[in-house]
């Protein structure tokens, strides 16, 4: 029972980082095509930075998680996928290092470095979940099928930043947000994103089998209650930072910088 709960927690960490911290990474890898010039950038990237520090929360948990709950699987997936871990967490580095810098200078570079760097994390992630899809959990996977599995991946990633983009932004921006992802409602769009998102970690997780990887009992029932307590302290930080920067962007709006 304790096994089972561990498993359905560590599930609905990732697909909780995945959701939303795939939504600002969407709206990085598209900033080029949602701001034209230097304010719309500066726009687009204000409708983020409010959040994305919460959304990789999520990130953290589920990999505390993973190693504390599951070391067996840990075991075969962090040696095997070490060079899409590697390509991951450079591109987060350079993506928040972006944003971080782009709230203080308006600088080409610092929108390069959040595009790039959303672009990287993105590709890293459709790979690994092309692989997990695939059933190799122990390697890089190659092959046609994964090639395909994973450039869906990273648009959908891509078309759930759109997604978010047309809650938080207004004026052109927003009208660009909109004409690529059809005439559906601003919340049913991203809604949509989200529910395929979240289908893929489960889809990933049903794949790569959690028997027999996870810790003895002492250890999961020492953890799980505690991740369990931890748990609505996470949703009340993340629905409080929601509720805070409901608002829209707009030109002249505080945040804007």
């Amino acid at each position: 029972m304790t096994e089972t709960l561990a498993a359905v927690l560590l599930g609905f960490f990732a697909a909780g980082y995945l959701v939303l911290g795939g939504a600002d990474i969407g709206v990085g890898m598209m900033l080029p095509f949602l701001g034209r010039g230097a304010g719309e950038r500066r726009r687009v990237v204000a409708a983020i930075v409010p959040f994305f520090l919460a959304h990789e929360v999520w990130l953290v948990a589920t990999a505390g998680l993973l190693i504390g709950a599951f070391p067996g699987l840990e075991a075969r997936l962090f040696p095997g996928l070490f060079p899409l871990i590697v390509a991951l967490v450079a591109g987060w580095i350079v993506r928040d290092v972006g944003l971080w810098a782009r709230t203080q200078v308006a600088h080409v570079a610092c929108d390069v470095a959040v595009t790039a760097g959303s672009w990287a994390v993105a590709g890293a992630w459709g790979w690994i979940l092309a692989g997990l899809l695939t059933g190799v959990t122990d390697a890089v996977a190659g092959g046609a099928g994964v090639t395909l599995i994973a450039v869906a991946v990273v648009a959908l990633f891509a078309v759930h930043g759109l997604a978010f983009a047309r809650l938080r932004l207004t004026g052109r921006p927003l009208e660009r947000a909109r004409a690529l992802t059809g005439g559906a409602g601003d919340r049913a769009t991203f809604a949509v994103t989200a529910v395929l998102l979240a289908v893929l970690v489960v889809a990933a997780g049903a794949r790569i089998g959690l028997s027999g990887s996870a810790a003895d009992d002492a250890t999961l029932r020492l953890l799980v209650p505690a991740v369990v307590v931890a748990l609505p302290l996470l949703l009340i930080g993340q629905v409080a930072t929601w509720r805070v920067f409901r608002h829209r962007v707009g030109a002249g709006q505080p945040g804007e910088s």
